[in-house]
Formats: C-alpha cells, structure tokens, sequence
C-alpha cells in the first residue's frame, strides 16, 4: 500500500459553521432577489427557500450520520464508496466536482459585476467581446483572475488561515444584512404594501413556491462543505449535523432578509420591469446613496469572499481525496511541505476556473444551472447510504446495522427530497427545467467523465479492494462503523 497522506485536525466548530452558512449564502442572496420576485413574488421567494432549508435539514440528518461514522475528507464520494462501491463513487465524485468549481468560478464573477456597478470606470475598461448578449471586458477578466488567485493563495496559507478568514467574513456578512434590512424598513420611502402582490399574478401560488424549491439545491449548496472537511474537526463529529442545522436556518432568514430590504423600497412589480445591472444596488442607492450602496457591497463583498473560500475548501478536498484513492491522478493527494494543505487540488481549482471570465457571466449561469443536478446526485448518494444503513425494527435485517425507524424513515424523505429535485430539474415543463444550454454543458461534461472513465477504467477495477478500502477511510470500518486494526471485508456493503 502506498503512503496515506491525512490532514491536520485544525478546523473550530464556528470556523465548520461558518465554512457551511458562508457558503450557501454566498452572492445570490444579495445579487439575484429581483430576479427571484420576477419568478415568484416576494412571499413565495421566502416561503420557496424556506422549505427549501426544511428539506435539506431532512437531507441533512443523512449527512451528520455519516460524518459522524466516515469522518475523512471526500464527503459524498467516500460516502457512495462506501454503500455502492467504486463506479458509484466514481460518478458521485465527478459531477460534484464540476457543482463546487462551477461555484467558484461564478462567485468570481460577481465580484466583477459588483465592480461594474461601483467602479464601472474601471470594471468597464477594454471592451474584448460579446459572448450570449454579455459584453466581456479586461477589466472584469483582471478583478476576477485577481480574486481567483488571492483565494487560492490563502487556501494554500493553510486551513487556520482560510477557517479563520471564514468566520470573520461571515459575521461582517450577518452585521451588514442585519443593518440594511433595518435601514431599508426606516427609511419614509419604504412601505410593506410594495411586497405586495405576494406572488407572481402571473402564476398559481403553488407553481410560484414550487419553482423557488427547485433551485433550492444551488441555493443552499454549501452546507454540504462540512462533510468535506470532517477529517479537519478538532472537535467531535457528532456536532456537525447541529452545525449543518444552524447553517441552513441562518442562510434562510439572510435569503428572507435581502429579498424584504428590496421589495419595501418600490412595488416590486415595478423594480422588475425596470431595467437594470443590478436591482437591490438601486434601490439602496436610491433610498441612502453611497453610504447605503457601499454597505451593500461591503455584504456582498462578504457573501462573494465566503462563498469563493468554502469551496476552495470544499473542492480541494473532494480532489484530495480522489486522488488519494487513485481515482484521479495521485498528485492531487500530495500535502503542501510546509502548509499540509491539498495545494495540488487548490492550483487545480484555480487554474480551471481562470478561465470563467472569458466565458461571460450568461454562458457562465450555464454551467452553474446544471451543475445542480450534480449537486442533487450527491445529496441522493449520502441519503441513500444513510437509509442503507438503518433498519426498521430488530427482525428485520443485518443485526449489525442500527435500529432507528425514525432515522430510516428521515433518510427515506430525504432519498424521497433527492428525486424530487432532480425531477424538476430534468422533466421537460417543471419550473426548474433546464434549458438548452444548460442541456450542451451538461452533455459536454457528462462526454467528459466518459472519456476519462474509459482511460481509468482498468487501472480502477485493478486497485485491490483492502488497498481502495484503506485509501479512502484510512482505517478499515465494520457495516456498523466501528474501527479495527486489521483489514476487514467490505463485500457485504459494497456488493
């Protein structure tokens, strides 16, 4: 067996948090709540995520049991090892990948559109090209290349760092919400009748909430970081799904607080008909001008600088951990001499998503719009391993799998949850249904994984299970998750 390289256990429970609430806030919270009342109204946005946050707490009971029994780096990817084997792992590991960097490279980008709307003196300097109706020029390409590097440098600097910066990030981002909704609700010019119409009288209420829930899974992408970093925990693994419980609430009432800060200040049937960059930026500028407007990008500085941090992180170690079972090359398993970070992973992520803002930001919302499916595959795996490994009742079953109807029947929703939002985002006239360019990318990337399954194929298939077992867990574990010192047969559970 080759070397097992492991990362330090560094990471604080507010650093976990804030790694998971930081990211699934990220820039859309303060970048797109026009474009989510245009969709349903103001009530069904709120109402939209906040089922959307009940179902992933559902979806998240699977996780904080498995990162409690499997706490290494990979997340999803050593969960579908573990309960399907290393084809399923293969497939889980590939299209969460494409989901994490796609995040990171539309985080980098709104950065550049916040520039055009603060600096357009700078940001709109060297007009290159026009890709999809989106005007590319070098002066975005220059502050998102910068971004990119920057955060993978601090990434590189080592996990204290990059934990820390998370945590400070995200309570300037809570502060600078909190402040703006209270401002926008003072303000004479605000009245709770703008929010009316509730809902988008273009469509049933349902139609309006339904389709607000389908995007709940990019939405909300982010708490699922800290299965990622569960071999980081310098505290026990039981507490992550009450991290994992907090996140969500949080990033629910932040969702709920941005679209309320907007829809007070106009009817917002109004502001959507409007044309305009950026919605929420006019409506705060209008209502406090500078000092309202540079509130409002110190926040989304915040949401974009969490969100470009945690999935970093999160990428990294999903590399990392590929590449320490051989699935990827095993380079990407190589610690940083002096940091032990995965810089291999992390150089990886950025020189792959340097190239995002050539793209322009509308072939960018591409490749985002259909890495929710690979996003939805992941949280299917971990629900489905987690139903796998309860039961219904002690006649029923392995003897050395765990008793818990109640958790069975959680994982069952949360399975249930899974297809659901796969369902909406694939079945041709539900609200979430891709479009055709979502469709291309989402083939390309798929040919992709393809061809280099086929150049993988045999060297996979010859990895020994003991060595690809020991790889992936380190230790060997039993079906019901405890450790052993010699090497035990997965055949049972990976049959």
């Amino acid at each position: 067996m080759e070397e097992r390289n492991e990362l330090k256990k560094t990471l604080k429970p507010h650093w976990v948090w804030a790694i998971a609430f930081g990211s699934a806030v990220g820039w859309g919270a303060f970048v797109l709540p026009v474009d989510w009342m245009a969709t349903a109204g103001p009530l069904g946005v709120i109402i939209g995520f906040s089922i959307g946050a009940l179902l992933m707490i559902i979806i998240g009971v699977s996780y904080g049991y498995l990162i409690e029994k499997i706490p290494v780096s990979g997340g999803e990817f050593a969960y579908a090892y573990y309960g399907f084997g290393r084809y399923h792992a293969y497939l889980c590991g590939w299209f969460l990948t494409l989901g994490y960097m796609s995040i990171v490279a539309l985080n980098a980008s709104a950065l550049a559109l916040l520039a055009k709307f603060v600096l357009p003196s700078f940001a709109m300097q060297g007009l290159m090209y026009n890709i999809a109706g989106w005007d590319v020029y070098f002066g975005e390409v220059l502050i998102a290349t910068i971004a990119l590097i920057a955060f993978a440098y601090l990434n590189i600097r080592g996990t204290k760092l990059s934990g820390f910066s998370q945590f400070v990030f995200c309570i300037t981002l809570i502060v600078g919400v909190v402040l703006l909704t209270i401002s926008m609700i003072l303000h004479p010019s605000s009245s709770f009748t703008n929010i009316q119409p509730f809902f988008n009288p273009g469509v049933s209420a349902f139609a309006a909430i339904i389709a607000i829930v389908a995007i709940s899974p990019w939405a909300y992408v982010g708490f699922d970081n800290i299965p990622q970093a569960a071999e980081e925990f310098n505290f026990s693994p039981k507490k992550a799904f009450k991290l994992i419980v907090i996140a969500l609430i949080c990033a629910a009432i932040t969702y709920s607080l941005t679209i309320i800060a907007t829809a007070v200040a106009m009817p917002w049937q109004t502001l959507v008909n409007q044309e305009t960059i950026w919605g929420t930026g006019d409506v705060v500028n209008n209502a406090y001008g500078i000092v309202g407007v540079l509130l409002l990008s110190l926040s989304l500085c915040m949401g974009i600088f969490t969100g470009l941090n945690g999935f970093y992180v999160s990428t990294s170690r999903l590399l990392f951990a590929m590449g320490r079972a051989n699935i990827l090359p095993r380079a990407f398993a190589k610690l940083h001499p002096k940091y032990a970070t995965p810089y291999v992973g992390i150089i990886f992520t950025c020189i792959i998503t340097l190239f995002a803002p050539f793209f322009g930001r509308q072939a960018l919302l591409w490749v985002v719009d259909m890495s929710a499916i690979g996003v939805t595959i992941a949280y299917f795996y971990c629900c489905a391993v987690a139903y796998k490994l309860f039961r219904w009742s002690e006649s029923t079953g392995d003897s050395a799998l765990l008793v818990s109807p109640t958790k069975k029947f959680i994982t069952l929703l949360g399975v249930i949850s899974s297809i659901g939002f796969f369902l909406l985002l694939v079945v041709p006239g539900s609200p979430g249904f891709l479009g055709t360019p979502s469709w291309i990318a989402l083939l390309v990337w798929v040919a992709l994984g393809l061809i280099f399954y086929a150049v993988k194929r045999k060297e996979l298939a010859s990895i020994p299970k003991e060595t690809l077992d020991y790889n992936v867990f380190g230790k060997t574990l039993d079906n019901s998750g405890h450790t052993e010192e010699k090497k035990n047969d997965f055949a049972k559970i990976d049959a």
